[in-house]
């Protein structure tokens, strides 16, 4: 039976306060607050840092392929999850796919990988970046999120018992190419008519595949852009309240097409093995199934919860400050030369530097160099061999605040950085507060977007304290 070989989630550091959002807009607020990526995030660098908790320690060149769902692509026409491949330094041989158009595609990703896997390794990345026009009720409720599945028939510690899937063509929630947000038909509608009858419908069909009762499950997830959905059905199954899965609703917010997945993360997180999750996804259609935790479910977590992402956070992001990095208030740009659009092919001459953080290692002293040199400053050898930084700690040596520097974050902290086994370069600072930032602080690496010029996006990586 094919499942779940390991899993990981990502959550944004910074948040946004639902109540900053409604005095800037003179409106009514609502509970909580909801995860901000940052302006140097995209759905592919979170899917990167996702994919990263989940595959690491897995032998790459066992993976098949790679899936990439999001509604909100950073490329509409080129393979983004090539970039995830280079990120983390996949074999050439790894089929890559990308996937979306609907927050559907998200779960519904899970059950491709794992149906196509047939003896090998497949990994599904969901993420999303959700957006709503300011005054909407979108713009508080969603949230910035992503997750990954490595799916397989071997070492599993979540089984895939029974899936099932049903298509509904409606216009509930639509946006059409080149619109920012998305527009909803009136809610109740949906409501009655296609997601709590789409809810129950696979709820009853996979509870009788299964020859159990609701009361026999140990978690249900139940993903619903509607969230009077989730207690419409978890009443009709009279479900126990500890039965019914945390949406994170007030503490992330509807993250799209990775939703259904991180709730799925969450309750992995707690799983004992043999408990059963059900896990529900509607949106255009409905996809379901009964996952079952195994005995490797304990021994197999080696990633950080989905809750300790939730608590690691910056909850004090403004409100124009939000507006102005997803790009809906526009701003002047600073008066300096625009940054200069990522030339083709040195980028992919050097693609295992810039995308996996490759450096490169001397066969005769063990000296490693960062970039990657072809002779040893050192020994003066020139033999070789590729290492990769991108897992790897790292500390300040020194650093400086730039306030000159262009950055939707100012100001602009740089800093050089020694690594640990050897390794010396100069790397910005990211999901930082400036003013603690100090020499001999710890960082790891994060895949980040640098800028985008003359509609090149600029990939590269930056150095975080460790969450």
């Amino acid at each position: 039976m094919s499942g779940i070989v390991s899993y990981g989630a990502y959550i944004p550091f910074n948040r946004i306060q639902r109540s900053t959002i409604a005095a800037a807009l003179e409106s009514r607020a609502g509970k909580g607050e909801r995860a901000v990526a940052s302006y140097d995030e995209d759905t592919v660098t979170m899917a990167v840092e996702a994919a990263r908790g989940c595959i690491n320690g897995t032998p790459k060149d066992g993976i098949s392929t790679l899936y990439f769902a999001t509604t909100n692509p950073p490329y509409q026409e080129k393979l983004n999850s090539a970039t995830i491949h280079a990120a983390l330094e996949m074999n050439p041989a790894t089929r890559a796919l990308d996937l979306g158009g609907s927050v559907r595609s998200g779960f519904a990703t899970l059950l491709t990988a794992a149906e196509a896997a047939n003896g090998t390794l497949g990994l599904a990345t969901m993420s999303d970046i959700r957006l709503g026009a300011p005054e909407g009720a979108a713009e508080q409720s969603g949230g910035d999120a992503a997750v990954a599945f490595l799916v397989g028939s071997e070492n599993v510690m979540a089984e895939i018992k029974q899936t099932y899937s049903e298509t509904l063509e409606h216009e509930a929630l639509w946006r059409l190419p080149g619109e920012k947000f998305p527009k909803v038909w009136e809610e109740r509608f949906a409501l009655s008519q296609i997601f709590i009858p789409l809810l129950t419908r696979a709820a009853a069909a996979l509870l009788e595949q299964a020859g159990i009762q609701a009361s026999d499950l140990a978690s249900v997830v139940i993903d619903s852009p509607n969230p009077r959905a989730v207690t419409a059905v978890a009443k009709g199954l009279k479900l126990k309240p500890e039965q019914v899965a945390d949406a994170f609703l007030e503490t992330v917010g509807h993250s799209g097409a990775a939703h259904a997945g991180m709730m799925l993360a969450a309750a992995l997180d707690v799983a004992k093995p043999g408990d059963r999750i059900m896990v529900l996804s509607v949106s255009d259609g409905v996809d379901g199934a009964i996952i079952k935790a195994t005995d490797a479910i304990e021994p197999g977590r080696g990633h950080i919860p989905v809750r300790s992402l939730v608590d690691s956070k910056r909850n004090d992001l403004s409100y124009t400050r939000f507006l102005k990095w997803r790009d809906i208030l526009p701003t002047e740009r600073p008066r300096r030369p625009d940054p200069a659009r990522p030339a083709g092919p040195p980028a992919f001459r050097n693609r295992h530097w810039k995308f996996g953080f490759v450096g490169s290692e001397c066969k005769s002293c063990s000296t490693k160099h960062l970039p990657p040199q072809r002779v040893c400053v050192k020994c003066g050898g020139q033999e070789m061999q590729p290492v990769s930084f991108d897992d790897r700690k790292a500390s300040i040596v020194t650093y400086a605040l730039d306030r000159l520097a262009y950055t939707l974050q100012p100001p602009m902290v740089m800093a050089m950085l020694d690594f640990d086994g050897g390794g010396r370069v100069e790397l910005e600072v990211t999901d930082c507060e400036p003013d603690k930032v100090d020499i001999g602080d710890e960082l790891e690496m994060t895949f980040r977007r640098f800028y985008t010029a003359d509609g090149v996006h600029n990939y590269f990586w930056k150095a975080r304290p460790i969450r």
